[in-house]
């Protein structure tokens, strides 16, 4: 293909890479491995790689967070995306702009075709993000996982620590059935002689056996990291370093603490290299947002935002509900992909929800509604009164719906995969205010 017929914008770019490969997952390391190496591609800074079941993106807006406010210019991998591709790539804070990650697709481009290697869609955007990361003028870098580990596109790159979060079942296809295999999975990112830091208490012992295996520095949530704390403030302990009297995340919900201490451990690990004062720790947690993960967003209804899409999580999203006070009743709006254990997500939520509205949403491995309302019907879930059940073209339109049936005093909550979400934000953060009184 001549140079010529090439995209000449991001939109373009990202259509070619859809179409590139057969499979849109396809996991193996060699063709990202060569490709790499073909571009010369390497961090000459600090990096931190994110992998786990849940809380990898919670844990990277933290390090972000507070690496920023301890001066840091910090580079920034982390997906998916809600509305815009270049919310996956921020640079000290900021989304870049489409255009600048043009000449990287074409570097990436230009490499695969000398080597006469396809990529997968996923390959090819995280080695133009990685090449735009590697070439900007930032003091560390951090880069979120995506599907398991050891042949995830990002474990090309060797970095200089690694964080696993809370390891659960999920995409048991690629990962194995349990949380042995699935640890067993996430531990490839793991690098002989560099700290890996394990936030989750109870972790596979998989995970431990391979930090053995290779002589890696495993840092153990309860045993070389710790964290205590009341209704007011918290404090952490790592092994030579400790913080007191902090206060909590500004990121709500019962797993933050977790996230938090994990990521407190990675900056005690690379104290030599990126050291930070508790005040930049103080403020990093105090700053740290992110689109999502139980985003609470005020209002008549009050509206809550949360990505979870398995069982763990969506446990995690109905305790957080739970501490929310009293709403007389709560509108769902879910969509989610086919593979997840759909049955065990609706089983945990019914007994909170008076109202389903579910949507379809615009890629072909999606539940449709109607299949989630007739699972829905066959499992009889009860709510906390009588429930109605609803189907829908599209998150907005359940959205709709749900301010519809909502008095000013409930809560409208959506859930379930990154296209729900953002389906609900395309038009911007929504306010609402409900008329509707029953």
């Amino acid at each position: 293909m001549s140079d010529d017929t090439l995209p000449t914008t991001l939109d373009g770019w990202l259509a070619r890479c859809e179409r590139l490969h057969p499979k849109e997952i396809d996991m193996t390391l060699d063709r990202t491995l060569a490709v790499k190496q073909h571009l010369g591609l390497a961090f000459k800074v600090p990096a931190i790689t994110v992998a786990g079941t849940n809380g990898k993106g919670s844990t990277c807006a933290m390090l972000e967070s507070i690496a920023l406010q301890a001066g840091y210019r910090v580079g920034l991998y982390i997906k998916p995306h809600f509305v815009h591709f270049e919310e996956r790539c921020r640079v000290n804070g900021q989304s870049v702009a489409a255009e600048e990650l043009i000449p990287h697709f074409e570097a990436v481009e230009k490499a695969r075709i000398d080597l006469g290697l396809s990529l997968s869609y996923f390959e090819f955007t995280t080695l133009a993000i990685a090449r735009l990361l590697s070439k900007a003028s930032v003091d560390m870098v951090i880069l979120e996982v995506g599907l398991g580990g050891r042949l995830d596109a990002v474990n090309a790159i060797d970095t200089d620590c690694a964080i696993i979060t809370s390891i659960d079942i999920d995409h048991v296809e690629y990962l194995g059935p349990d949380r042995e295999s699935i640890g067993r999975e996430k531990a490839g990112i793991m690098r002989t002689g560099k700290p890996v830091v394990v936030s989750d208490p109870v972790p596979p012992q998989s995970i431990v056996d391979r930090a053995t295996e290779i002589g890696a520095d495993l840092w153990q949530f309860g045993r070389d990291f710790n964290y205590a704390g009341d209704k007011q403030q918290w404090s952490w302990a790592g092994r030579d370093k400790r913080f007191n009297g902090m206060a909590y995340p500004a990121l709500r919900g019962a797993n933050q603490l977790l996230n938090a201490s994990g990521v407190l451990a990675a900056f005690e690990a690379l104290r030599e290299q990126l050291p930070i004062t508790a005040q930049a720790v103080r403020n990093g947690l105090a700053m740290v947002e992110l689109t999502g993960r139980f985003q609470i967003i005020p209002g008549q209804p009050v509206l809550v935002l949360d990505v979870a899409h398995n069982p763990h999580a969506v446990a995690t999203l109905a305790q957080n509900m739970d501490q929310m006070g009293f709403h007389p009743r709560t509108h769902v709006v879910f969509g989610a992909m086919q593979d997840k254990d759909l049955e065990a997500i609706l089983r945990r939520m019914a007994p909170l929800v008076d109202t389903w509205n579910f949507c379809d949403l615009p890629i072909p491995r999606a539940a449709k509604a109607e299949g989630l309302k007739q699972l829905h019907e066959r499992l009889a879930l009860k709510g906390p009164g009588p429930v109605s059940v609803n189907c829908h073209a599209d998150p907005a339109a359940a959205l709709r719906a749900a301010v519809g049936q909502a008095d000013p005093a409930d809560r409208i909550v959506v859930f379930g995969s990154f296209y729900t979400v953002g389906g609900v934000l395309k038009e911007g953060l929504p306010r609402l205010s409900a008329t509707h009184v029953g």
